[in-house]
């Protein structure tokens, strides 16, 4: 039977999963320029005929399935209880190292619990399969079942002697350099199966990530908040200053918003009788990219009926306290050389005295965009003449303060003008009851005692709505829904958003966080391997 991935053997343009006379159609280009030899080299030649000479010796390169008894762990576990015996035991996975010794041979098998060695003896396996098979059709990367008794080598190494050898899976492409894996970072964000083939701390940083998010679950579960899911396809966007990605759906005739926040709709949920919701999923904000930015990215919100923005303060730190004993053992870290130390209470500083300290900037004596934009630019700082004053405030602690706050530091009372969701302060009209926390240089979590007045509320909409008119692509829209939900009542409320994607950067000590997810958004490669000039990093204006 033709190999459908050897060139040349299946005329292009047929399929022969639904033409039975595909073996006698003629030799024609091949099925695809990946396999056209004359853009391989000369390994995946090589693996390419293997292939075809696997299927010529009758054995499937691609069976559907293998019985397995034993992961490699649970091998190695069966013989230090003692328990293996003289019984086989079959074990799969990836062929990690050979070393072929005339009528015998060392493999490595690696599966996703560990790797152990595999012993082959010419007299001990099939007829012919260890000269026309194992010696000349394998290759580093194939997957292979190994079944035989577990034993010693006189070296000590826990083996499976082998009696016979399922062929499970043929690589085509070789295996990165064992020595120096793969070293381009582009290539191995665009290739991360790749990247976690040739690097295994790369695969244990998914292992924490997903670690962290099981240690968030388990926290908020034990208080008492209820998991839930929201839309992502929103009819209307909002929850945060971003711009959205639309989409169509075509069969309603309706654009749609990939969601930027979960917040309207887990607020809905306090409206209507939950006290306490959490939702932890992806966010989508079409914004630029940086070493914190992914336009993709994985959010925890939750919302608490009953509770103000000190009483999320307290939650947050315990909670991250929680998940770092959970992860690393303890509440004191490495990021980046910095000793962090995330025990409770952290630091709270609030935003006009930290600012201050930084620029000698007390924006509360500029009570305008104007009369700030000018001080700043007499103290030598570049305002853009685009912001109102809130954001020019944002601005100064962006770039003044937040890549100084290295130990973890709750900023509080914020610019009501950067701040529509958020309840005012009952002491100053133009705050709020707002915090972020920050720690290693960088935002980690956002969260405020929540805005329940429904005509205080449309009253802050309506301010947006005049700024989209004016050119503010990241002003929050008019959301009619929603007040009509808040007209039914919600009762004091405390809110929180925080990015999963930093804190696994921050306990895995990352610093960027392409590193931390499996596939991040890279610019796209146009023909002839050039990137797209207009992908570049940028950093967003906005969280």
């Amino acid at each position: 039977m033709p190999n459908p991935f050897v060139p040349g053997q299946i005329s292009a343009g047929h399929d022969c999963a639904h033409d039975q006379k595909c073996e006698s159609l003629p030799v024609s280009e091949p099925i695809h320029p990946i396999f056209d030899p004359a853009n391989l080299t000369d390994q995946e030649v090589s693996r390419l005929r293997n292939l075809e000479a696997l299927a010529a010796a009758g054995i499937d390169p691609y069976p559907a399935r293998v019985k397995r008894t034993h992961t490699v762990a649970d091998a190695r576990a069966l013989f230090d209880r003692g328990e293996a015996g003289d019984a086989p035991v079959t074990v799969t996975g990836r062929i990690k190292r050979m070393r072929i010794m005339g009528k015998m041979s060392f493999a490595d098998l690696e599966d996703g619990t560990g790797s152990i060695q595999m012993v082959l003896r010419k007299d001990s396996l099939p007829a012919n399969f260890y000269d026309d098979v194992w010696k000349k059709l394998i290759d580093l990367g194939d997957f292979v079942g190994a079944t035989g008794p577990l034993v010693v080598t006189k070296t000590g190494e826990l083996s499976v002697d082998v009696r016979e050898v399922q062929f499970l899976s043929k690589a085509l492409k070789p295996m990165p350099d064992k020595w120096h894996g793969v070293r381009d970072q582009e290539k191995r964000y665009r290739r991360r199966y790749v990247d976690l083939l040739a690097n295994p701390p790369v695969r244990d940083i998914f292992r924490t990530r997903a670690a962290i998010v099981r240690a968030l679950r388990d926290f908020l579960d034990a208080e008492g908040f209820l998991e839930v899911e929201t839309p992502i396809l929103q009819p209307l966007y909002g929850g945060a200053a971003a711009r959205p990605f639309v989409t169509h759906h075509n069969q309603l005739h309706q654009d749609l918003y990939l969601r930027i926040s979960f917040e309207l709709y887990l607020k809905r949920l306090i409206v209507g009788g939950y006290d306490r919701v959490y939702e932890i999923g992806r966010d989508f904000r079409n914004e630029g990219v940086s070493f914190k930015h992914n336009p993709e990215f994985t959010q925890l919100e939750f919302y608490e009926a009953y509770a103000d923005y000190q009483d999320v303060m307290r939650r947050t730190e315990e909670m991250v306290a929680y998940v770092a004993r959970q992860v690393t053992g303890g509440t004191t870290i490495t990021w980046q050389g910095h000793t962090v130390d995330l025990t409770p209470p952290w630091r709270r500083l609030p935003l006009r005295e930290a600012i201050l300290d930084a620029t000698d900037i007390d924006y509360e004596a500029y009570p305008d965009a104007e009369s700030l934009a000018a001080e700043m630019r007499r103290l030598g700082h570049d305002p853009d003449p685009r912001s109102n004053w809130g954001k020019l405030v944002d601005s100064l602690m962006a770039k003044h303060v937040e890549p100084h706050l290295i130990q973890p530091t709750f900023l509080t009372d914020y610019p009501l003008d950067v701040s529509p969701l958020a309840k005012g302060s009952p002491d100053d009209p133009r705050l709020v009851e707002r915090f972020e926390g920050f720690m290693v240089g960088m935002e980690v979590c956002n969260a405020f005692s929540e805005l329940n007045d429904p005509i205080d509320q449309l009253r802050r909409f309506i301010d947006e709505a005049y700024r989209a008119r004016h050119g503010d692509e990241e002003a929050h829209p008019v959301d009619e829904d929603y007040i009509e939900a808040l007209s039914y009542g919600m009762p004091p409320t405390g809110g929180f958003g925080m990015g999963v994607d930093r804190l696994t950067m921050i306990l895995t000590d990352t610093d960027t966080i392409r590193e931390v997810i499996l596939f991040p958004h890279l610019r796209t490669i146009r023909e002839g391997g050039e990137e797209d000039e207009g992908a570049g990093d940028e950093v967003p204006s906005a969280q």
